[in-house]
């Protein structure tokens, strides 16, 4: 079955690599119109050579760069039927008495704060259409705890509560918001995870990596078409009545103790 998202107009955070440009490029492929953003002005130039693709660098870090971000957004696609909260950091690794209290705040503002800047420029636009998706990346840190990883693991149950409470305030006006929480995603961001928690238990990279392989009953990693592909679902009709669900795409975690 094809999911037909012609016309579509959508808006994705961090879609330079991994989860952010497999999902532009899995929707632009299917029809939709797709703006994006990346604080990488190289990966942004890469991936905006597809017609269906436009783009600009921002930092969803900073509220003045989201707000120029989504002002132009809505300018190219006169208006924003999905938006795709696809930025995240892996913030630091460590005990959480080892923690700067700055890369906490980093890593909260990045991977929520970043949230609210996108969601408050689209919500208006969808309320008066009476309708919309917003997709909030999350993980399973975001519903089990991850030790050394405290920062990235508060930061994933806000996204999961932040979900849930925008589901309950826009289902009224047809918006629907989810979260999609990724298992362990294979590409460079899992690699430095990976190499954050060898250093932070001293273990070896690839004791580190076998177990984030058998934390999972499938015992698999997850690749970022997978997540992509989940994405259009929700967008297509077939997934019109989904909302205020945490979908998890990660051939179920059974714990993450490494």
């Amino acid at each position: 079955m094809e999911l037909m998202l012609d016309g579509l107009r959508v808006v994705v955070t961090a879609a330079g690599a991994g989860i952010g440009r497999a999902t532009a490029e899995l929707l632009s492929g299917a029809g939709a119109n797709v703006f994006v953003c990346d604080i990488d002005t190289a990966a942004l130039a890469d991936l905006t050579t597809d017609p269906l693709i436009g783009g600009v660098t921002a930092d969803v870090g900073d509220t003045a760069s989201v707000d120029s971000f989504m002002a132009k957004a809505v300018a190219v696609l006169g208006g924003i039927d999905v938006l795709v909260n696809n930025a995240g950091i892996a913030g630091p690794g460590g005990r959480v008495d080892t923690v700067d209290p700055q890369d906490v705040t980093r890593t909260l503002d990045v991977n929520v704060t970043s949230m609210f800047r996108t969601s408050r420029r689209v919500v208006p636009l969808m309320v008066d259409q009476r309708s919309g998706l917003i997709v909030n990346i999350a993980s399973t840190a975001g519903y089990l705890g991850f030790p050394y990883r405290a920062p990235y693991a508060a930061s994933k149950w806000a996204v999961i509560g932040l979900t849930k409470t925008m589901a309950m305030e826009l289902g009224e006006f047809g918006i629907r918001v989810n979260a999609i929480c990724p298992g362990s995603v294979a590409g460079p961001r899992m690699d430095h995870v990976i190499e954050l928690e060898a250093e932070a238990s001293g273990r070896p990279a690839e004791d580190i990596r076998t177990g984030f392989e058998h934390q999972v009953s499938m015992q698999t990693f997850i690749k970022p078409s997978e997540i992509a592909e989940t994405i259009a679902f929700l967008a297509s009709s077939l997934g019109g009545k989904i909302s205020g669900q945490v979908i998890s795409v990660d051939g179920h975690t059974e714990t993450l103790r490494t």
